[in-house]
C-alpha cells in the first residue's frame, strides 16, 4: 500500500476512545488506532492528531455550569486523552510530542506552529490538545484550524458511522450515504458532519475532509492510502 497524502491531521472523538463502555479509555480501541498509526508513520506520512474529550466531559452535562468553565473542563479532558495516546504510541517506539493551546508546561509543550513543523521534520507525531484554547469552539473547529495551519493534505475525521448521510441511519434504514459533498452543500443543507465554522475554514483554505468509520478494519490506513470509503468533502 502506498500513501496518497504526505501530511495528515486525524481527528478522533473522545467517545470513540471509550469504545462500548462509553466512558474513559478502552485499551483495545487505543491499540487498534495506534497499530494503524505505526503503519502510516512507517510509510513516511507526517501525522498530527486532535482528540476530543467527550469520554470524560461533554458540554455542561446537564448542569447549570457557566459555558466558559464547562468548555475549559472539556479542554482539560482532551489533555488526558492526548497523554494516553502519547504513551501508547511511544510504547511502539515512535516519538511523540503533545502540544497544548493552554499553558501546562509540566506535562506538555505549548502549541507553536514552527515547533510542530520541526517535529514533523524529525519524524515525530504531534498531538494537539486543548482545542483552540478558547471556549465556544468545538474540537472540530480546532482540528480544522490546525489542519489549515500545518498545511495538511487532508483532514481525516474518524467517526462512529461510515460517512455522512442525508438523515440519521440509526433511525432511518433508508438513509442515503453521500460519497462526495462540497462544503457549500454541507453549509446550505445543514448536514451534521462538522460544525459550520470548521467547514468554512476548510473551504476557504482548500483542505479536503474525509469522514469515515473508525471501527472498520484498517480504516485509518485505508483512508491514508486513498481507498474509496466514507464521504469526501471538498471545494466545488
Amino acid at each position: 500500500m502506498q500513501p496518497k497524502y504526505k501530511r495528515i491531521l486525524l481527528k478522533l472523538s473522545g467517545e470513540a476512545l471509550a469504545g462500548e463502555q462509553h466512558f474513559g479509555l478502552n485499551e483495545q480501541v487505543i491499540s487498534m488506532v495506534v497499530d494503524q498509526l505505526v503503519k502510516v508513520h512507517e510509510m513516511g506520512v507526517e501525522i498530527a492528531l486532535v482528540i476530543g474529550g467527550g469520554n470524560f466531559w461533554r458540554g455542561r452535562q446537564g448542569t447549570n455550569m457557566d459555558r466558559t468553565t464547562a468548555d475549559q473542563m472539556g479542554m482539560l479532558a482532551t489533555v488526558m486523552n492526548s497523554l494516553a495516546m502519547m504513551d501508547a504510541i511511544e510504547k511502539k517506539g515512535i516519538p511523540v510530542r503533545v502540544q497544548t493551546a493552554l499553558n501546562m508546561i509540566s506535562v506538555a509543550e505549548p502549541y507553536v506552529l514552527r515547533k510542530a513543523l520541526h517535529h514533523f521534520e524529525k519524524g515525530r507525531i504531534v498531538i494537539m490538545a486543548c482545542g483552540t484554547g478558547n471556549p465556544y469552539c468545538s474540537t472540530d473547529t480546532a482540528a480544522a484550524q490546525r489542519a489549515c495551519e500545518i498545511d495538511a493534505d487532508v483532514l481525516l475525521m474518524a467517526k462512529n458511522v461510515d460517512g455522512i448521510y442525508d438523515s440519521d441511519p440509526n433511525v432511518n434504514p433508508r438513509a442515503k450515504r453521500y460519497e462526495h459533498l462540497t462544503f457549500s452543500e454541507i453549509l446550505n443543507q445543514g448536514l451534521k458532519a462538522m460544525d459550520a465554522t470548521a467547514a468554512t475554514m476548510c473551504m476557504e483554505n482548500g483542505v479536503p475532509v474525509l469522514a469515515f468509520a473508525l471501527n472498520e478494519k484498517d480504516s485509518i490506513l485505508r483512508a491514508v492510502c486513498g481507498e474509496k470509503m466514507g464521504t469526501l468533502i471538498a471545494n466545488d
